[in-house]
């Protein structure tokens, strides 16, 4: 596969910085395994159209899969399922461990995300190269990412990068330029930015944005 060769080619052994991480990579590297920087968990929130329930966004979130290496993480990505065959609305979310992928969370509730709209038909090719890019550790100011998601709609798929920090404008706009030259976005695409603040008071994850670059 073209993307797993692509991927191979750009990984570096990591360099943990916790005494946790430090163990656990020093478990992958005991076992043959190409240890990931960080370990990371797939989720699924998917929601029936029109039937409105008692049931909150956070019970909705199932957790699919995590894995701290290459080999694991080659494992569970294809047996996910594609973006084209992924039915609306859904959320795909891809997260650092111990950051569950919600407005609220510690590590998020500071922070923002980079929304970019797709049509359908690209979105999928888009998706994997964002995943790649996250996984490998290959974007600026990567400790101050917490994770992705690609939100299947009706009309249009929407992919976004989550930060921790929305008022560390530096990394902000690092993080924007970084993603565009990853993806190789085309400079007909907009992105736009929205504080998860902002999400909590309009209820809403990706109307009225703040920034657009």
């Amino acid at each position: 596969m073209e993307l797993k060769k692509e991927f191979d080619n750009t990984y570096h052994q990591p360099f943990p910085s916790s005494d946790e991480d430090r163990e656990r990579v020093a478990l992958d590297l005991k076992a043959g395994l190409h240890p990931l920087r960080q370990k990371f968990v797939f989720w699924y929130t998917r929601r029936t159209p029109g039937v409105r329930t008692q049931t909150s966004y956070e019970d909705n979130i199932k957790k699919i899969v995590d894995f701290s290496s290459v080999e694991a993480f080659w494992v569970s990505y294809c047996h996910l399922a594609r973006a084209s065959t992924l039915p609306s609305p859904t959320d795909l979310h891809l997260f650092k461990e111990g950051i569950r992928p919600l407005w609220e969370d510690s590590a998020n509730c500071n922070g923002g995300k980079w929304i970019i709209r797709f049509k359908k038909v690209v979105s999928g090719r888009f998706w994997e190269d964002l995943v790649l890019a996250l996984v490998g550790d290959q974007l600026d100011y990567g400790e101050n990412i917490c994770g992705a998601v690609l939100s299947i709609r009706f009309n249009e798929d929407i992919l976004s990068v989550w930060n921790r920090n929305a008022s560390d404008h530096q990394a902000v706009m690092a993080l924007r330029d970084s993603i565009k030259r990853h993806l190789k976005l085309p400079n007909s695409y907009v992105m736009e930015y929205k504080p998860h603040d902002a999400s909590l008071r309009d209820n809403s994850s990706y109307r009225n944005t703040w920034l657009r670059g």
